[in-house]
């Protein structure tokens, strides 16, 4: 997608964003199960964006540290109670430098494919072992790839719809790079289209486990959900648990 950058998603969907995606998820089980593999020690979240995790995380009295690419997002955060007291480096997780190891770093919501290339992944996967105590985890949320949702590689859907607006989004799919180009196109009574633009890099489950052995890491455990349920070939997420071999 021309001109499109680390930063240009946060960027264009930072004032929606927990409006739409606030209540998309179970919030509840994903901090506590990110809480039981933090244990005391503590945390990294690569792409922290407006905190949706880091904060509730926060409040259970977990240490947060924070990565993000787009000041707007980032800005959302801070006007939040308790954002301000959230540590963040700026820059792409794929490489941007921090002080000291964590005994959990974890990137939710499929945003590890936000880096749109199999060499910015793997340098993510470097740069996390990097980072990562002798005894820590790195967990990655992501969907399950389904090519089958594409027709002539593309597609539109209706994602809300009501008697006053509509929310589309329409894609384009590289199935050889592995890459996929959206418009979240959103049409309200009397006021401008706004479009928000997304640029993916998906990978599978076992492509990732692959990336996490070139750096060094290995899968400890994989799961269909945050609450443990089992990952089965009917998945369509998968919460991903690598650990130092």
């Amino acid at each position: 997608m021309k001109d499109y950058e680390a930063h240009t998603y946060g960027d264009r969907i930072a004032g929606v964003y927990d409006e739409l995606y606030g209540t998309l998820f179970d919030v509840d089980a994903t901090v506590a199960l990110l809480a039981e593999l933090t244990g005391d020690g503590p945390a990294l979240e690569l792409a922290i964006g407006t905190g949706r995790i880091a904060l509730p995380l926060k409040e259970q009295a977990v240490d947060v540290t924070g990565i993000d690419a787009s000041e707007a997002m980032v800005a959302e955060l801070r006007a939040k109670p308790g954002g301000g007291d959230i540590g963040v480096v700026m820059g792409d997780f794929a490489d941007v430098d921090v002080e000291g190891r964590f005994k959990l770093v974890f990137v939710v919501f499929n945003t590890l494919f936000a880096l749109t290339t199999q060499d910015e992944q793997v340098r993510c996967f470097t740069n996390v072992t990097k980072h990562l105590a002798e005894d820590g985890t790195f967990v990655v949320e992501a969907f399950v790839p389904d090519a089958t949702r594409f027709t002539r590689h593309q597609t539109t859907g209706v994602d809300d719809l009501d008697s006053e607006s509509v929310r589309l989004e329409t894609s384009r799919h590289d199935p050889v790079n592995q890459r996929v180009d959206s418009q979240h196109i959103f049409l309200r009574r009397g006021e401008p289209v706004e479009m928000y633009p997304v640029s993916i890099r998906y990978a599978y489950p076992s492509e990732l486990d692959l990336m996490a052995r070139l750096a060094g890491l290995r899968l400890r455990d994989r799961w269909g959900g945050w609450n443990k349920e089992p990952f089965t070939s009917e998945s369509k997420f998968h919460v991903s648990v690598y650990e130092r071999t």
